[in-house]
């Protein structure tokens, strides 16, 4: 489990396709701290650690999670938001976060608004998807590339975010532009109270 608040960006130093699976290995501050088996959040998706040394990593991602994200997407030198999971017992600063990706999304609005900047992203919707919980609500939460982030002008197929500068440094947002693919998780909270709704009726 995680919170969405990002540690760290990663870089992707190298690419490694083995069947339908893919194996990532990037470089960050923590990777000597890592230990084999555990669970690191990748723009949102938690992937287990299967190697490392001093400077890198190595992940595998399974094709069921390069078709629900965008990690297929990554080229070698590109940057990661990275979170390990949460310690039970912190404070949670963000929300609660699976590492479930439930769908990719698109950056259609990037505006600089005097320090901050807006963010407008499109994703898929229909009855179904909307029954599973995939819906935003107005100040509600949403993980857009494992960071936690408030909703504003929510509709059906689209909402916003506003990112402060720390974030914007600290994180790939820095790099989102127009026709960007992000990662979404919507809130298990909101996907929860789909479903009791849909046995109530």
């Amino acid at each position: 489990m995680f919170s969405g608040i990002v540690e760290a960006c990663g870089e992707v130093v190298a690419l490694r396709r083995e069947g339908e699976n893919l194996h990532l290995t990037l470089s960050c501050p923590f990777a000597s701290e890592l230990k084999i088996d555990q669970s690191v959040a990748h723009n949102g998706v938690c992937l287990t650690v299967v190697a490392h040394d001093e400077h890198t990593y190595t992940v595998t991602a399974i094709q069921e999670t390069l078709d629900r994200s965008n990690l297929g997407k990554l080229s070698v030198g590109d940057l990661v938001n990275l979170e390990r999971s949460m310690l039970l017992g912190g404070r949670l600063d963000g929300h609660i976060v699976q590492g479930h990706v439930d769908m990719t999304a698109i950056c259609t609005s990037v505006e600089e608004a005097d320090g901050s900047w807006l963010y407008r992203f499109e994703h898929q919707t229909d009855a179904e998807l909307a029954r599973k919980g995939y819906i935003t609500v107005e100040k509600g939460s949403i993980t857009v590339n494992g960071v936690s982030l408030t909703v504003c002008n929510s509709e059906k197929t689209s909402f916003g975010v506003a990112i402060i500068p720390y974030t914007h440094e600290h994180t790939n947002f820095k790099h989102i532009q127009v026709g960007t693919v992000v990662n979404l998780e919507f809130d298990i909270v909101g996907k929860y109270l789909c479903k009791m709704n849909e046995y109530a009726l």
